[in-house]
């Protein structure tokens, strides 16, 4: 999720704490665990400050080991421990308990999105995208915004508003989730163009009834369209180019990250008196005709590079960025 919607999350956490007595009945403990709440929901995403080091670390790492088992752990050993040398005498399984619910609910939402996670590391490094929930879901945000204000304004007890809320989002999230393998398992049937070995992607977008797809082609060849009003409208192909330099761009760091991140990159071409231009694109985030989510590598007629790029971009800001004017 955004990090707007994990914020609001972390306070509504605080207020379904309100369910251990323990925690009713103390005002001190309740405020540690709002603190411990609120920290513990963006703490996995501490991980953004790689973007200092490089867009290629950022790339490689963000949602991995932070969201992973073990980090998960250990960010609530962390922040339990530095609220209980803020706060005297506070019962530390209380404690503990809501921070750990707070990171890993965090990990948890993430898992929904298209983005994806390592979240089952260190099992497995793969990347975890269920695709089922937009990274920013109108209903999760603005049903936090209006439990917090009732709390805020004393129209109800958070013993009252909080467990509703929740019990409302795990009927969302079922829902959401049988609705997508509905719709997912059954585009073959709808799409005229089908022939075995195509497989399906189907990605939330803002609007719940419109989802964007994504096609893999038995020949390595992806196409892009739009599932909306029950039909399949097919608004792109994209070839992935085979050449020497192609392959060659796979050593460099950059390229590397990138498609150590995703399983959907495809590969383009362009050839220059100078050398090539090999850019590879996550067919995923298609947007107003291009693919901005973007590794692009220059190299000099030997194949050794001479400028590199990875992270989000449009062709006009792209050439800016190279030192060679494309």
């Amino acid at each position: 999720m955004d990090s707007g919607t994990h914020l609001v999350i972390g306070f509504g956490l605080a207020g379904l704490a309100y369910i251990d007595p323990v925690v009713a009945a103390n005002p001190v403990l309740s405020t540690a665990i709002l603190i411990g709440t609120v920290v513990g929901s963006q703490a996995p995403d501490m991980d953004t400050l790689l973007r200092f080091k490089s867009n290629a670390a950022y790339i490689k790492n963000h949602r991995g080991r932070s969201h992973s088992i073990p980090a998960v752990l250990i960010w609530t050993a962390l922040i339990t421990l530095v609220l209980m040398l803020l706060f005297d005498g506070l019962p530390l399984a209380h404690v503990a308990l809501w921070v750990f619910i707070a990171v890993a609910f965090h990990v948890f939402t993430d898992l929904f999105n298209t983005y994806g996670t390592q979240a089952f590391r260190p099992f497995t490094e793969k990347w975890i995208a269920w695709n089922i929930i937009h990274i920013f879901d109108p209903f999760i945000f603005i049903s936090h915004i209006v439990a917090i204000l009732l709390w805020a304004v004393h129209l109800a007890a958070p013993q009252i508003i909080f467990p509703i809320l929740y019990a409302c989002l795990a009927v969302y999230y079922i829902w959401r989730s049988w609705w997508h393998y509905r719709l997912e398992s059954n585009l073959y049937h709808k799409d005229p163009d089908y022939h075995p070995g195509d497989r399906y992607i189907l990605i939330p977008t803002f609007n719940l009834n419109f989802w964007q797809i994504v096609k893999t082609k038995s020949d390595g060849r992806f196409a892009l369209g739009e599932y909306k009003n029950n039909r399949i409208k097919w608004i792109d192909e994209v070839s992935c180019t085979s050449h020497p330099a192609v392959e060659a761009s796979r050593a460099h760091s950059d390229i590397a990250a990138f498609l150590y991140f995703t399983s959907f990159a495809c590969s383009d071409l362009r050839s220059h008196d100078w050398g090539y231009e090999v850019r590879w694109a996550d067919v995923r985030y298609r947007h107003r005709k291009q693919y901005p989510f973007v590794a692009v590598l220059l190299m000099d007629n030997e194949l050794k590079p001479i400028d590199s790029y990875v992270g989000w971009v449009n062709d006009t800001r792209l050439e800016k960025k190279l030192r060679v004017n494309t």
